[in-house]
């Protein structure tokens, strides 16, 4: 078995739900898959002494999970004061309709179609709700509407799937682009670098310790990615998913399907740049 203090970003060992950071706890909602990892991390975000609290992505629409995070919160003395969603897929974004209904709060996120009686989210944005200092990143790539939060005071962001606590994502073509994608995570690591943060929160799988150490994980990986890409193509494998069988050949079939999304990206980011 591999030691995890040895795997890019050094994830964090235990169980996944509970305290984070000294603002941060995690709710894991029950919804595991291979996609989805362990299951969807509901975030809840707040001031040690304050009594209001901000959920970021309440999850699927399921009644239980809602009320734990409702639960969750109410146990450590605070209540909702606000809803985030770091982007629209349904693993962390279905719930929010119900959930706002659950704690009477809005939702705010990056589509304004998905945010519920409060305005859209925006680069520059600060939400200070209880007292807090949570900063609006757009990070397309993943999605067009993907975005990270950082909260300062805990040297942390909150990633949605950009990163993920363990393996890499998708960039989800075509609603997703590579060369977005590449230029978030380069503006992941001038976080690292120049703004303190060293703890990623993600949206799935355990939290990592090493946010730089993770960031350039992911740009290596994809650059790593796309070099495969390029010689499957010069080696005549056309299609996306000729592409995909000869270049994630050693990942399980059931995630070809998002490899292929990738893949689609990948051959559009090379095509732009005149590489094939």
């Amino acid at each position: 078995m591999t030691d995890a203090a040895a795997l890019p970003g050094q994830p964090r060992g235990g169980v996944i739900s509970g305290p984070a950071t000294a603002r941060a706890r995690c709710v894991l909602a029950p919804n595991p898959s291979p996609m989805t990892l362990d299951g969807t991390n509901t975030w809840i975000i707040a001031e040690p002494d304050s009594d209001l609290a901000v959920v970021i992505d309440p999850g699927p629409l399921d009644e239980a999970h809602l009320q734990a995070v409702i639960d969750t919160a109410a146990q450590a003395g605070k209540r909702i004061g606000l809803t985030l969603l770091t982007h629209h897929h349904a693993d962390h974004a279905e719930g929010a309709g119900r959930f706002a209904e659950l704690t009477r709060t809005a939702v705010r996120a990056l589509d304004p179609a998905l945010s519920l009686g409060g305005e859209g989210l925006a680069a520059g944005d600060v939400i200070t709700t209880g007292g807090l200092e949570l900063r609006v990143v757009p990070t397309p790539g993943h999605t067009a509407d993907s975005l990270c939060f950082h909260l300062p005071a805990d040297g942390a962001v909150l990633t949605g799937d950009t990163i993920l606590g363990r393996g890499t994502t998708m960039v989800a073509h075509p609603d997703g682009r590579l060369g977005d994608y590449l230029d978030s995570l380069r503006r992941l690591r001038s976080l690292t670098v120049d703004d303190g943060v060293s703890t990623v929160l993600p949206g799935h799988g355990p939290v990592l310790n090493d946010a730089q150490g993770a960031v350039e994980f992911y740009l290596a990986h994809r650059a790593h990615r796309l070099a495969q890409v390029e010689t499957a193509v010069e080696s005549g494998h056309r299609t996306p998913a000729e592409v995909v069988a000869n270049v994630y050949a050693e990942v399980d079939r059931s995630l070809w399907p998002a490899a292929e999304m990738s893949v689609r990206a990948q051959l559009e980011y090379l095509g732009e740049h005149g590489l094939i």
